[in-house]
């Protein structure tokens, strides 16, 4: 009836209610809206924190995010990285990433920090090392569709681009579930493997 996205009525509600260039109050808001507006799928506050937990022990300096959806996890990472850090994330629906560009300029991080990167992420994976700079990720966040994960781990390690001993954290590996990519991680013998438990966002 508005002619407006969940997505784009969330921004509205971040840009009234919430303090820009404050990463931490960009994703209570967020929240806010999730728990008593409308339902997003973002990482949320929960697993959020599991996400925290691991930025603090990997200190990562090149991340890359699968999945940016309107932004909320690109914030969270972006928050947790250490000085001279860089985040790449990629989208592949436009009217999405137009929600998270904005998103992630109102928490106060520049094209510098974080590179917002539009296109289907197995035509974009081949392409980030000579098109965007980025020679290998110590930490990926996969958070996009769960029946690619495993395509694009697969194209991460045959292109080269994951560090010595880089961490891979995905979301709703359970639920919905990414069975093969958890049955290749789990047997392929190049990853140790840990589940957090946690419940679903919101």
């Amino acid at each position: 009836l508005t002619g407006t996205t969940r997505e784009q009525r969330a921004f509205q509600y971040l840009l009234t209610h919430a303090i820009p260039g404050d990463p931490h109050h960009i994703l209570q808001t967020f929240d806010q809206w999730c728990y008593h507006c409308e339902h997003l799928s973002c990482v949320g506050p929960d697993k959020g924190r599991i996400v925290e937990r691991v930025l603090l022990e990997r200190a990562p300096l090149r991340v890359l995010e699968l999945g940016t959806y309107c932004g909320y996890g690109t914030v969270l990472l972006a928050q947790g990285l250490p000085p001279g850090a860089r985040l790449y994330t990629i989208e592949g629906n436009p009217q999405h990433a137009a929600v998270a560009e904005k998103v992630i300029r109102l928490a106060g991080f520049s094209e510098e920090t974080v590179e917002l990167i539009v296109g289907p992420s197995e035509e974009v994976i081949p392409h980030l090392r000579e098109k965007h700079g980025l020679m290998n990720a110590n930490l990926v966040f996969m958070d996009h569709w769960k029946r690619c994960y495993l395509r694009d781990l697969q194209l991460l390690e045959s292109h080269q681009l994951l560090a010595e001993g880089a961490t891979i954290l995905a979301d709703n590996v359970l639920f919905p579930g990414a069975p093969h990519f958890l049955q290749y991680a789990k047997t392929c013998g190049k990853y140790h493997c840990k589940v957090h438990r946690a419940r679903l966002e919101y």
